[in-house]
């Protein structure tokens, strides 16, 4: 079924039967995880010592979608519906909650969906369930307030709320990708939260999309933006085997900017890019603004070519830089996950790769209903050294 195999799923038996509910403003993603589900159990059948597994209730079915939804009244006001039974099921809803283009209708005006009125329709779902699901898992890609998750001076620490309002509200699990800071979960130290990578999808989605990519010392670096993205730079390096480097911000400290205290200069720290390729990895792109700065000065310290990877291309500014930067060649390709709304138009530019994270997503759906261990899946050096053994195996070929 996927790129992380658990063989031990065969013997252990599910928790519940297995349901999502997929929120509008991550349908399509659903249905894509769902197919993969609907693939692998229907194949499962083929293996006979799966006998005690596939003879569950609804365990191998056409569709495990929920239908569901969240209309509003004229005031803008909303409710959650369940047009399924989910009594006894072990429930899984996933949200994006950067989704800004759905729309709702407030006294004749149109408005956006903001990430709080995702997060509300979320607990609506919750809420919608009444408690009949045996239990309430959550997949949100994007975590919800995230980036707000310390306080500095009197400030509101958002995410660490909601978080604990999720687990008042009987949620189990909390699955999230690359969030900002992993430690946020000390809000909730009872209760299940973990936080995916997708390093083995960026390398592969750069190995499908670049031609002539190679991946050693003498022709790869990798670099961190910032000090906030060392553990991803160290991990990629490490596990590549190549040099990295890194940059650190010099903030104006006496101004605050969009809610920011804007940057003065990007310096670097590490050896030299003169000829190599360079992968700047980090969480998110927002604006774009400092990834775009790191590009231009690696290009002029005489990178050959700069591939950007970052879990979250939100681009809140829109996409005018990065055609400028990318006919100037300052960036040759930026690879986003799926894993949240992006806009059409992105997806036709030509330095543009999508790194496709739906069969990752549904095998750990798959592992937690099964109640199986997800260290295999958190981890996926095994995948990348296979990866790498593959495409220097074809290369001496």
């Amino acid at each position: 079924m996927s790129e992380f195999e658990n063989e031990k799923l065969d013997q252990i038996l599910p928790v519940g039967p297995l349901k999502i509910a997929a929120l509008e403003g991550c349908r399509d993603f659903g249905a894509a995880v769902d197919r993969h589900l609907v693939e692998s159990r229907k194949n499962s059948h083929l293996k006979p010592e799966n006998s005690n597994v596939i003879s569950q209730p609804g365990y191998i079915a056409d569709t495990y979608l929920l239908d569901c939804c969240c209309p509003r009244f004229g005031t803008g006001e909303g409710k959650g519906q369940i047009n399924d039974s989910v009594r006894g099921t072990d429930l899984y809803i996933l949200v994006d909650v950067c989704n800004y283009s759905l729309t709702y209708t407030v006294c004749g005006h149109e408005n956006h969906m903001s990430p709080d009125n995702h997060f509300q329709d979320l607990k609506r779902i919750i809420a919608a369930a009444n408690g009949k699901a045996k239990r309430v898992n959550v997949v949100m890609p994007f975590l919800y307030e995230g980036r707000q998750h310390k306080r500095s001076k009197r400030e509101s620490l958002d995410c660490s709320l909601a978080l604990q309002e999720l687990e008042a509200m009987g949620v189990t699990n909390i699955i999230t990708f690359d969030a900002h800071d992993p430690r946020v979960q000390n809000a909730i130290p009872l209760s299940g939260f973990d936080s995916f990578m997708p390093t083995y999808q960026f390398l592969k989605a750069l190995v499908d999309n670049v031609e002539d990519f190679q991946i050693d010392n003498d022709h790869l670096m990798i670099i961190s933006p910032d000090e906030g993205a060392m553990s991803r730079a160290v991990y990629f390096s490490g596990i590549l085997g190549v040099d990295m480097g890194m940059f650190y911000k010099r903030r104006d400290y006496s101004v605050i900017v969009n809610g920011k205290n804007p940057i003065v200069a990007h310096e670097f720290l590490g050896d030299s890019v003169e000829g190599k390729d360079v992968i700047v990895v980090d969480d998110m792109i927002s604006s774009g603004e400092s990834m775009l700065d790191v590009a231009k000065q690696v290009k002029e310290r005489g990178a050959k070519r700069v591939f950007v990877c970052t879990t979250f291309g939100l681009f809140t500014d829109g996409l005018k830089k990065f055609d400028e930067y990318y006919e100037k060649g300052f960036i040759t390709k930026v690879v986003t996950t799926n894993l949240h709304y992006r806009n059409p138009e992105l997806l036709t530019k030509p330095w543009y790769a999508e790194a496709d994270m739906t069969r990752f997503t549904a095998t750990i759906i798959e592992a937690l209903n099964h109640d199986a261990t997800l260290s295999n899946i958190e981890s996926p050096t095994a995948k990348i050294h296979e990866l790498l053994q593959k495409i220097r195996g074809e290369a001496t070929v």
